[in-house]
C-alpha cells in the first residue's frame, strides 16, 4: 500500500512456491494464446516489459474490479506461460506475489510490434533476476505510487474525470534522458480540468539528501538544451524527511542559473490519509519549494493544482509525453512503445474457464 511501502530490508531472497502444471511456449501454445488472450491480458503483458515487477495487488488495483478475479486470471496467465512470479521472504507476515514477463508473454508482445525477441531485449534469466535485486523494494514503490493514481482515476467521478495519461519506467526515461538526467519514472496527470506532466523522483529513506539535491544541476541543463520546463516531483517517506530534503533542495535551486527553469515540489507518504478510500499522491500533499517565505506558493496542493504555482510553467501539449515528439533515435527503433497507463475495458472472450 502506498501508505505503507514494503522496506529493502525486509526482503530477503524469495520463497520457492509449489510446482504447478505450465504450458510449453511452442507454435501451437502461441495459435492458442491468440484466442485466449484478452485485450486487458495483452495490456498486462506490456506493463510487466515496461516496469519489470508488477504485486498481484497492483495488477488487481490497475485492471480488476476485485483481488480474486484478479488472482484467478492471474493463475491462468502463469499457467498459460504469459507471465512467471516469485513471493519474496519478509520478515514479519507474507509478501504478495511478484510477477514479472514469461516467454510466451515475450512472444505476443514482440509479435505485436513485428520485432524478434532478441529485439525486444527481453531475457528469462534478467526478468527474473529482479527477484534478487537490492533495488526490488524501490522499484516495487515506483510502482505503488502510479498504481494509486491509477486507482484513483478508475475511481473518480464524472466531475473530476482524472487520467493518467503517461507513465515511463526508469528505464525509458533513461534511454531518452539518461545523459542528463535519469528520475525514476516520467508521468502525466489530468484531473478536473487540470493537466501536468511531471518527472518523479522516489527517495525511499536510503538515498543520501545531498545527492538527491545535487540532481537538481541536471534537470537544469535539460530544460535549457530542450526549452521545455518539466516540474519535478520529491516523493519522500516522512514529513521529517521532507523537510530536511527541502532546505538541501532550496540550497541547491538558488544556486541554478535558471531555477524558473526547474519547478520543484514535495510531499511525504505519511500526509495521505490510510483511512481514505483510495489515498493517492493526486490529494493535497504537495507543497511547491520556493524560497519567499508567506507566499502564496508555500501551501499544499492537489497535484493537479500544481501549475497554478507555476504560472510561468505551461501546460503540457498534446505532444508532450510522446515518443514520437523526441524525435528519431535509432537506440530507441526497437524499443517497443510506452503502454497506456490505464487499462482497457475488460472483454470478456476466449476463456479457457469461463472466469474472468
Amino acid at each position: 500500500m502506498i501508505t505503507n511501502p514494503t522496506r529493502q530490508r525486509s526482503l530477503r531472497g524469495h520463497k520457492a512456491t509449489r510446482p504447478t502444471p505450465r504450458a510449453a511456449n511452442n507454435a501451437d501454445h502461441q495459435a492458442v494464446l491468440a484466442w485466449r488472450l484478452t485485450p486487458r491480458d495483452r495490456w498486462i503483458i506490456r506493463m510487466l516489459h515496461e516496469h519489470r515487477v508488477l504485486t498481484a495487488h497492483q495488477i488487481t488495483a490497475l485492471a480488476f474490479p476485485s483481488f480474486r478475479s484478479g488472482r484467478m486470471r492471474l493463475r491462468e496467465l502463469f499457467q498459460w506461460g504469459v507471465v512467471d512470479r516469485f513471493q519474496p521472504f519478509i520478515t514479519v507476515g507474507t509478501a504478495p506475489m511478484h510477477y514479472v514477463l514469461a516467454p510466451a508473454g515475450a512472444a505476443v508482445l514482440a509479435a505485436e510490434d513485428g520485432l524478434d525477441v532478441k529485439e525486444l531485449g527481453y531475457r528469462h534469466d534478467r526478468a527474473f533476476g529482479v527477484a534478487h535485486s537490492l533495488r526490488l523494494a524501490h522499484t516495487v514503490g515506483v510502482a505503488e505510487w502510479f498504481t494509486a493514481l491509477v486507482d484513483r482515476a478508475r475511481h473518480s467521478d464524472a466531475d473530476e474525470h482524472s487520467t493518467l495519461g503517461a507513465w515511463w519506467s526508469e528505464a525509458r526515461c533513461a534511454r531518452h534522458f539518461g545523459d542528463l538526467i535519469k528520475p525514476d519514472a516520467y508521468g502525466r496527470w489530468a484531473s478536473a480540468g487540470g493537466e501536468i506532466e511531471f518527472f518523479l523522483e522516489y527517495d525511499f529513506g536510503t538515498e543520501v539528501l545531498a545527492k538527491l539535491a545535487g540532481k537538481l544541476a541536471g534537470y537544469a541543463a535539460l530544460a535549457e538544451a530542450t526549452g521545455i520546463t518539466t516540474p519535478l516531483l520529491v516523493w519522500l517517506p516522512t514529513s521529517r524527511r521532507e523537510a530536511t530534503a527541502r532546505r538541501l533542495l532550496a540550497r541547491a535551486w538558488r544556486e541554478l542559473d535558471d531555477p524558473r527553469s526547474v519547478p520543484v515540489a514535495t510531499a511525504a507518504a505519511e500526509l495521505l490519509n490510510p483511512e481514505a478510500a483510495h489515498p493517492s499522491p493526486a490529494d493535497e500533499v504537495w507543497l511547491p519549494l520556493d524560497t519567499t517565505t508567506g507566499s502564496a506558493v508555500s501551501t499544499r496542493r492537489e497535484l493537479h493544482r500544481l501549475l497554478d504555482a507555476w504560472p510561468h510553467v505551461a501546460p503540457p501539449s498534446t505532444s508532450t509525453g510522446s515518443e514520437s515528439a523526441l524525435g528519431p533515435d535509432s537506440t530507441l527503433a526497437l524499443m517497443a512503445p510506452a503502454p497506456a497507463p490505464m487499462p482497457p475495458a475488460a472483454i470478456s472472450r476466449g476463456p479457457s474457464t469461463g472466469r474472468r
